[in-house]
């Protein structure tokens, strides 16, 4: 099965960045949101990322005016009806999530490909809520999209070789590295990044070290392009969060439980980059 449109659900950060890279790989892409304020800021990122790449040299300016004209809009889920691959990457409430996916698997074509970009959510509990399990799948691209090259691809308990391979080949056609899994709580990048990231805040907040040493000691000595600390800011401290929770329950050992200065931070409302404020001040 070739996947020749797709349909992306939330124009946020990833949702514009995936909407893009298929966009730049010659794909027709859906970008629908719950409000036109949303994909106005949405396509205005897009505009920009593609600009900023022309000015560079990494694409040109009618290469980047192409790759605008394949991105249509729209409000709400019926715009997709007719897409082989739809990407969600809404917000990581798994309510939310289900009730997405079971309006889906209700207006999409039988034979469409259900993805999620979920960093976490059990991608067979997300299928369970549809008729079509086995056309369901994870698709976790990776923060910020147009650069980062991974995708993580997670199979579902039902998730089916036709639609992992399609999902695998529309991938590598947007250009990126799809590696395979198999559901799990975390996967396999949040299961270990977050514990790492968890790690790091205990021993900032046991006094081991300030968050500048912690982040330069994994920078330095580990190569790491980003330290845990700085890392978490730009993940979103609330998401980091979300994710060890996820882990503690999923896994049922107390390795993971979160550290409780990033329970305080999340409760007041320090979630970092986008509040401005988290390990460092921005």
């Amino acid at each position: 099965m070739e996947v020749k449109s797709l349909g992306v659900i939330g124009s946020g950060q990833m949702g514009s960045g995936i909407a893009q890279v298929a966009a730049c790989s010659g794909m027709g892409v859906k970008l629908v949101d719950v409000d036109q304020s949303f994909i106005e800021r949405g396509m205005s990122a897009i505009r920009g990322s593609l600009e900023k790449l022309s000015s560079k040299g990494a694409m040109s300016e009618g290469e980047a005016e192409e790759a605008m004209s394949l991105v249509t809009t729209g409000i709400g889920l019926s715009h997709l009806s007719d897409c082989d691959l739809i990407v969600e990457a809404i917000p990581e409430v798994p309510d939310l999530k289900f009730s997405t996916f079971s309006e889906l698997d209700s207006i999409c074509k039988s034979d469409a490909i259900l993805a999620s970009n979920t960093s976490s959510i059990s991608i067979s509990e997300i299928a369970s809520h549809t008729n079509r399990p086995e056309r369901v799948i994870g698709m976790h691209f990776m923060n910020p999209v147009p650069i980062m090259k991974l995708v993580e691809v997670i199979n579902g308990e039902q998730t089916s070789k036709e639609v992992t391979s399609a999902v695998i080949g529309a991938a590598e056609r947007m250009g990126k590295t799809p590696l395979s899994c198999m559901d799990s709580p975390g996967f396999v990048s949040n299961r270990i990044l977050c514990p790492m990231i968890n790690e790091a805040i205990l021993a900032f907040q046991e006094g081991v070290a300030e968050a500048s040493a912690i982040d330069g000691i994994m920078k330095l000595g580990m190569n790491h392009p980003i330290g845990p600390l700085a890392l978490a800011d730009l993940i979103g401290l609330d998401t980091v969060l979300h994710i060890m929770n996820v882990l503690h329950a999923g896994l049922s050992d107390d390795k993971y439980l979160p550290a409780p200065l990033l329970v305080e931070m999340v409760g007041k409302g320090q979630l970092g980059r986008k509040t401005g404020s988290g390990f460092y001040d921005y």
